[in-house]
């Protein structure tokens, strides 16, 4: 029995790279600004800085099924630049109730934050929906593996600089409790240690 199973990790790893699609497939698959109708910000405006961390929030306002997440969207846009005078939507991509990944601030500009922690370095990645009252749902958990696996492989961030909000500051519960679970029991950084695996394994 011990001599089978290597091979059946060995399967099994296969079976997950061929069920998986590759990572530039996954970043294809993100829905560009221009798309959900929102606009470009001011380069010149913009603080620039390269990703050392990944950095996860919730919207932290119930989001009703049925809600167009692009109208979503291009109000969290109009708020960011009237309301508080920041560059564009803090986040630099949103994830909707479906998994449905969208770019939003450009990944080369600093985010904004109402905490006190400097996001400069960190890709911010914004789940729809109030995880202090309500669970994620499955489709939105994958999307976080495959958008943090993706950013990942291409900043070259460590698992160990994937966390949450929450883990730079302690004047908020964001991404709020049960979120913060799937952070603080290092189920993203075990799914995306097995991802980044697979695709390591893929291209050899």
């Amino acid at each position: 029995m011990r001599l089978l199973l290597p091979s059946c990790l060995a399967l099994l790893l296969s079976l997950s790279v061929h069920a998986a699609e590759p990572l530039d497939a996954v970043e294809r698959a993100i829905v560009p600004v221009a798309a959900w109708g929102g606009t470009p910000a001011d380069a010149s405006k913009a603080r620039r800085h390269a990703i050392t961390q990944i950095t996860l929030h919730h919207q932290g306002e119930p989001f009703k099924p049925g809600t167009d997440p692009q109208a979503y969207l291009r109000r969290l846009q109009t708020w960011s630049r009237t309301s508080k005078n920041w560059l564009d939507i803090p986040y630099h991509y949103v994830i909707d109730l479906d998994g449905r990944m969208y770019a939003a601030r450009n990944i080369d500009y600093a985010g904004d934050t109402n905490t006190e922690y400097d996001p400069s370095g960190h890709a911010l990645i914004e789940v729809v929906g109030n995880f202090e009252e309500v669970e994620p749902n499955q489709a939105q958990l994958d999307a976080v593996v495959e958008l943090m696996a993706l950013l990942a492989a291409k900043y070259k961030v460590s698992l160990d600089d994937i966390k949450s909000h929450r883990d730079h500051s302690d004047k908020t519960v964001c991404p709020g409790a049960k979120l913060y679970r799937y952070v603080k029991e290092d189920y993203f950084r075990h799914k995306v240690a097995l991802r980044l695996a697979g695709e390591q394994a893929r291209s050899r």
